[in-house]
Parts: C-alpha cells; structure tokens; sequence
C-alpha cells in the first residue's frame, strides 16, 4: 500500500498550505471572536479550485482524488477549522450528493455553481428530534402537481446562514419509515423557505450553524436526488464521504496542536532550561505524534478505497473516530504543555481545544462510528 504523494498531491498541498498560513491564520482568531463568516476565503477558495475538488470538470469542478482532497482539508483546518468544514460540507455533502445522484438539469443548474464557488452549499439532516437516528426525521415532502410541498425543520446546518442550496432530506412517505424517505435541492429564494436563528457554539464560531424552516415550501419535483424513497440512502452514503472531510478537519487541528506545542516548549524556560528538554514534555510529543501519524494513515487508507471506487464506510468511520479522539487529545496536550498561557486567548491552543470537539460529534457521533466498525466486524469474521 503506497502512501506516497505524487508531485501533483504536493502542489496542491503547498497551495493549500500558503493560502492556509498566508491568508486564513492571520484574520482567524478575530473571525472567531466575533463569530464572523469567512466568505472573502470561501471565495478565494473558489478560485483556488477547493470548493469542488472531486466534482468532474464537465461540471466545472476539478476532477481531483479524494487524497488530494484530504490534504487541502487537512491544511485549511491547520489554520481555521471553521473554513476547514465549509470546504468539507460543500464538497463532501453536497457536491458528492448532486452529482451522484442529480439529473442533468441539477448538475448544470445546481452542481457547477457550487463547484466552481460562484454559490455554497449546505446539508440538512438533523432536527430538533433527530440527530443520530436519521430515520425518525419529521419533515414531510408532499408532491402536489409538478411541485413538492415541504413542511418542517432542520437543525445544526453547517454554513445554514451563508449557503445558497441546500440538500434536504423529509419523508414521501412517512409510514414507510426510512424506506420513505427522499432527497432534495432547495433554494434559499424558494416560497416558504427561511433561515432560523443561529447557534453560539463553543467552537468552530466562524462557521455559521442555524436553524431552517420549511412552511410549504415549493420545491419543483426535478430537484428530487434520485427516486422517492432514496433520501435515506443517499444520505449514509454522502455522510460516509463526509466523514473522511471530519478526519481530515480533526488531523488538521491537531497538527496545529502539535506544531505550536513544540514551538512553545522550545521557547519556555523553567529551571534554567527549556522545558522541551524535560521528559515528560518529550513523552507528550511522543504520544501526539504517534496518534497522528496514525490517524493521517487512516484517513489515507479510507480515501484511497474510495477513489477505487471499493466499500469504505467502516474504513471512514475508524478514520473519523479516531482523528476526532486524537484532535482532542492533542489539543487537550497542547493546553497542558502551555499551562496557563495555554487557557488564554493569546494563543491559539485554547481555539484548537475548542474546535476539536465538533468532530466527536456531527456527520456521526464517537459513538454511531463505533457501531459502524463494530457491526462491520462481526459482518467480517
């Protein structure tokens, strides 16, 4: 298994990495201060080519593998993990989700704006009452004539506030249980269509998270995804992509946690010595290493099975399991290693220990990633 980039992963490695560092880093603590939208480098990333990295070229994206896809991901979240999931949720939930599963009408209409950047894209899944069991959603979709009717609520919507099109999943059929479940494109313009209030979070606060309503909403029925009774499906398989986005998002800050631990134990002096000479420091860095280089192995291997177009849920849910817990865990360190500087907002460890902990949590608890591998090993032996 070979894991080595090619000369063209690199480039956009490095493109990514100054942009990241260049651009992103520099406003990112003020943006999360103020809980201010990053769409000056949503834009920029447009034209970097970032907002549709895998979609095909026929339809304005850049054709790119999911591996190079991981590295942007992974660098942006290294500067701002907040931009660094604007980048997931456009490619990974909705990008995949049209053009997989969206006829020619949505890919023209819908896909290649958000691909080339021009428009962004948000994914709504969760409810107020429906967060890991998806199937329990509420919100009905009735097909009255050449048009569907669309009744409810949607909460946690990544970019919910800035996003253009939304991927909407509500019920056909609500006696069929997730079997009656479908998908749609909706327009943040459509009748009936409202953006709810939005969310403090504890983290990732230059990412907007809000809440959408659907009062009869009238959404034409060729922005059905696929068949009625689909939605279900294409939502587990978008969110399987989606997971490997989270990874990358999780690797990222925990990289930047392990970069500014270093540089800040080499500097800190205690006992006439800098504390990076001390053991216990060095056994930190040994433990944070470890669990990343492994996580990024992870993730790479959950990537490569998905460009051979080869089964990658379970691959996906250990990689976002486990580069979620090491985000964490290497933030949590790198606070430690800090001491109390490291509590301040004067440096940016404090950011990264509150970022880090979304990505336990949405595209899939700790907890439902678990049951993946779990069922997918007894499915195995």
């Amino acid at each position: 298994m070979d894991f080595m980039l090619t000369e063209e992963q690199k480039m956009i490695q490095q493109t990514a990495r100054e942009f990241a560092q260049n651009e992103v880093a520099k406003d990112a603590a003020e943006r999360d201060r103020t809980e201010t939208f990053a769409a000056h480098h949503v834009k920029k990333m447009g034209e970097l080519g970032f907002m549709g990295m895998m979609v095909s070229p026929e339809y304005g994206g850049a054709g790119l593998d999911t591996i190079s896809y991981v590295l942007v991901v992974e660098e942006l979240s290294k500067a701002d993990a907040s931009v660094g999931v604007v980048c997931s949720v456009n490619n990974s939930l909705v990008c995949y989700g049209l053009e997989h599963y969206g006829n020619e009408k949505v890919r023209n209409n819908y896909l290649r704006p958000l691909a080339t950047g021009e428009k962004l894209g948000a994914f709504c899944l969760s409810e107020p009452g429906s967060g890991s069991d998806a199937s329990s959603m509420t919100t009905q979709a009735t097909l009255k004539g050449e048009h569907y009717l669309i009744n409810g609520t949607k909460n946690w919507v990544t970019s919910g506030m800035n996003a253009d099109y939304y991927l909407v999943t509500a019920h056909t059929d609500l006696a069929a249980g997730y079997r009656g479940i479908s998908a749609f494109v909706v327009e943040k313009g459509f009748p009936g269509f409202s953006v709810g209030h939005k969310e403090k979070k504890l983290g990732i606060r230059s990412s907007d998270t809000a809440t959408i309503n659907f009062e009869d909403c009238k959404v034409p029925k060729e922005n059905l995804l696929g068949a009625e009774g689909e939605g279900f499906k294409i939502a587990m398989k978008t969110l399987d992509g989606g997971r490997i986005g989270i990874a990358a998002q999780a690797l990222g800050i925990a990289q930047a946690s392990l970069e500014a631990a270093v540089g800040y134990a080499k500097e800190r002096v205690q006992f006439g010595k800098s504390i990076s000479n001390f053991q216990a420091i060095q056994f930190k860095f040994a433990d944070m290493e470890t669990r990343i280089n492994a996580a990024r192995l992870l993730i790479y291997q959950a990537a490569m099975l998905k460009d051979r177009k080869q089964p990658y849920s379970a691959e996906a849910a250990k990689a976002k399991l486990f580069a979620s817990e090491t985000a964490v865990f290497a933030s949590t360190e790198a606070v430690q290693i800090f001491g109390g500087a490291g509590y301040l907002k004067d440096y940016p460890v404090e950011r990264y220990m509150r970022d880090s902990k979304i990505t336990e949590i949405y595209e899939g608890t700790s907890e439902i990633q678990r049951l993946v591998i779990g069922r997918n090993v007894l499915q195995s032996y």
